[in-house]
């Protein structure tokens, strides 16, 4: 029979344990706001089947919302986690390049014709074409961080200014709209299915980068040129190879959201499109307990951090706080959650909780 003294020590081994994990802060996060939505206003987890304007029966609420547009930040987590821990710097023109991604879709399925009847391309073809675009948009900012040591928001400033120009010059700054139904299920709903079509996309791409961590290499080989780049180099890893190839992952993560973007309105607006996403993909990174500054990484934390971000802002439009003045708010919240995850926080954490066993076994 266990006593009190063998449960409170149980208690504190796993919070010692916890401590010293990164997914504890998002989730910590997670609570946090389930627990507040849940006091202020129950019917926050309301979810019901309405009929959307095409006529199909979807599930609504504010959860499904933040599965919805969560998911679009979920991917980008993916790609700017491992920019982050193998650089130690952040993408910050991941907005612009989606800009550009989506652009380059329209363009291929609208042809000469800005407002077509028909498609004058597959949208795979137009996706396709558009991870090429993506992709060539990750291999500049990496050919700069890797090749020209370049520190990446330095470098990744170039697209961040030029892309929406890039993006509105190869559509000869005209506003495509695609007419074609089909084209909205990515950023909408596939008749039939009452669940965004954007969740099933990012639980792909999630299944996708999980199998390539797993019977790869490329988890351990980012993760030894973030914590010591020389080292690496000296067991024989290219580094600056390395580094490119995270680059130009997340140039296709940016063509996915692209697509989502541009299918939500089946059209694009270049200077709104995708505006201060990647500072929020920065965020969810952070708020997964990964260190902005390189080496090991949590993939699963970083997609939950951007899952709460999105909660966190469907919380704060719940609560009619103005559009201008949620940036602040979330500013506000984010820094403080951070803070907490930040690795000097954690350990100091981790060595009071030894400290509190320590005393407990003493006495």
């Amino acid at each position: 029979m266990q006593t009190k003294e063998t449960n409170k020590f149980n208690i504190s081994n796993f919070a010692s344990k916890l401590a010293g994990r990164q997914i504890l802060i998002p989730i910590a996060a997670l609570l946090l706001l389930a627990v507040f939505n849940l006091i202020a206003d129950p019917s926050f987890y309301k979810i019901s089947l309405d009929v959307n304007s095409a006529g199909d029966q979807v599930l609504s609420g504010y959860l499904i919302t933040i599965l919805d547009y969560g998911s679009e930040l979920a991917i980008l987590a993916i790609g700017m986690t491992l920019v982050t821990a193998a650089s130690g710097g952040q993408d910050i023109s991941v907005g612009a390049t989606i800009a550009i991604a989506g652009s380059v879709i329209l363009r291929v399925l609208c042809g000469s014709n800005s407002r077509p009847d028909e498609l004058q391309a597959p949208i795979i073809v137009a996706f396709l074409v558009a991870c090429v675009a993506g992709m060539l948009c990750g291999a500049f900012n990496g050919i700069l961080v890797a090749g020209f040591k370049i520190q990446p928001m330095v470098a990744t400033l170039i697209l961040f200014t030029a892309g929406r120009s890039i993006a509105a010059w190869i559509n000869n700054n005209e506003l495509p709209v695609i007419s074609d139904k089909g084209f909205t299920y990515f950023g909408g709903f596939i008749p039939g299915i009452p669940v965004p079509t954007p969740f099933f996309i990012a639980l792909g791409c999630i299944i996708i980068m999980a199998l390539v961590l797993k019977f790869t290499t490329l988890g351990l080989y980012v993760q030894s040129v973030g914590i010591n780049e020389n080292s690496s180099r000296l067991n024989g890893l290219n580094p600056a190879f390395i580094k490119f190839i995270t680059f130009v992952i997340l140039g296709i993560c940016v063509a996915v959201a692209a697509l989502i973007k541009v299918s939500r309105i089946s059209s694009i607006n270049y200077s709104v499109i995708a505006k201060d996403i990647e500072m929020d993909a920065i965020l969810a990174v952070a708020l997964g307990g990964n260190a902005l500054g390189g080496g090991k990484f949590n993939m699963g934390a970083s997609i939950l951090g951007a899952y709460v971000i999105q909660f966190l802002a469907t919380t704060l439009y719940k609560f009619n706080v103005k559009s201008d003045a949620i940036s602040a708010y979330k500013a506000i919240v984010v820094i403080i959650l951070v803070v907490i995850s930040a690795p000097v926080v954690r350990e100091k954490f981790k060595a009071f909780t030894v400290k509190m066993k320590t005393k407990k076994e003493v006495g």
